[in-house]
This record gives structure tokens, sequence and C-alpha cells, in this order.
């Protein structure tokens, strides 16, 4: 999920022709809709977290909808046809959900709540906590399934749900204007640069994780 306002210099003379792009309007109503259902069920569980438990993992919840021209960009990258069609077929990832989670070892938690939900059907998850990507991007990817409903026809919409930790999300954005800077292509010091920071970030999530135990078992001895 990358919704900045930053796009990639090649992608931004890319659009769809006036046709689609209003196919590609009431389309994306449709994924608005399914965005809506899931963050529904996350703000609920959140209400949870804060009623009934003594700490809530999630600090805070971010959305958004892909533009119709970040669209056309990724369709053009992918060598498929600029259309609303083509972008409902091939898209995974059009509606999206961000999930900052205090801890990494939380993230595992949120995701078992997720996995376990009636409405949603998982298509696919990708553990890039434990197997991060080269650059040192960490983070848990899921795409699920929503059934929109007699309205629509029962279509079924994909929404990507991403997680990770504050710090997680820091690290990914930095890195993210650093490419748009290069235009994709970052100088290799900044990239090993970028790669140190990632394990030290990670090594920090769970030093701070540690210390949040600790803290608990010294309540824990007090009570």
């Amino acid at each position: 999920m990358r919704e900045s306002g930053e796009m990639n210099k090649e992608n931004q003379n890319i659009r769809f022709d006036v046709d689609e792009f209003e196919k590609l309007k009431r389309t994306l109503v449709k994924y608005s809709c399914a965005l809506e259902v899931v963050v529904t069920h996350l703000n609920n569980l959140n209400t949870y977290y804060n009623a009934f438990e003594p700490v809530n993992p999630i600090e805070h919840i971010k959305k958004r909808i892909k533009s119709p021209e970040s669209i056309a960009g990724k369709l053009k990258k992918k060598g498929l046809p600029i259309t609303a069609e083509s972008a409902d077929k091939n898209l995974q990832d059009i509606a999206g959900i961000r999930i900052i989670c205090a801890y990494a070892k939380n993230i595992y938690e949120i995701v078992e709540i997720i996995r376990n939900q009636p409405d949603f059907t998982l298509v696919r998850e990708k553990d890039y906590l434990n197997h991060p990507k080269e650059s040192g991007y960490r983070s848990y990817h899921l795409i699920v399934e929503i059934n929109l409903g007699r309205l629509f026809g029962d279509q079924i919409c994909q929404v990507e749900i991403q997680l990770r930790t504050s710090a997680m999300d820091f690290w990914a954005t930095l890195e993210h204007k650093v490419k748009y800077k290069y235009d994709g292509q970052m100088p290799e010091y900044l990239s090993h640069e970028l790669q140190i920071s990632a394990e030290q970030i990670h090594e920090l999530d769970e030093r701070m994780y540690h210390i949040h135990e600790l803290v608990d078992e010294i309540n824990e001895d007090l009570i």
C-alpha cells in the first residue's frame, strides 16, 4: 500500500482515456465500499481492545484508494491494458489499509484475528517480518476478499492489509522518498545505509518489546 501523493516520474503522463476513466470511477466506488467494510471490522477490534484489554496493540489505522494515475502507471509497468476491467482483474492493492502496531509481536496476533474474520476470505499473505526483502523492508501483507452483497450483485473486491510497527513505517516511508528522488535507481551507498538502518530498527523493535515484558513482570510482582 503506497499512496503518499508521490508518483514515479515516468508515470506522471500515463492516463486512462476518457471512456475508461468514467468506467474506472464506477469501479472505484465498489472498492471504497469494500474498504469501509474492512475498516469497520478493524475499528470494532480497536474499540474492543480499548474497552476490555489492558493494552491496545493497535496504534492507528490508515486507509486509501489508489489514485487513477497510480493505477494507470502500475498497469503500464505490468504491460497490461490501461482499462478499468484490467485494473479490476489484475491489481490486488487498489484498496489498501495499513495497521500500525506497538510491537512487532503484536502483528501476528492481529493477523490471526483477520484470518478468522467470517466476512473476509484470505487470498494471499506474505510475512516480510521473518523474511524481509533484500532492501531491508519489513511488514506483513494480507490480501482479503469482500463480498459486497446484493446491491452490487454479490461482486467480490480485494483489499490489501499491511501491518507494521511505527519504526518499520518510518523506514518504509523514507525508502520510498529516496527511491522517488532517484527514479528507482538508488545509489548503492544509500541502499546499503537503508539496509543497515532496517536491521537497527528490527533490533530496536525487539529491545522495546523486551522492555515492555520486563515492565509487565515488575507490575505483576507489585500486585
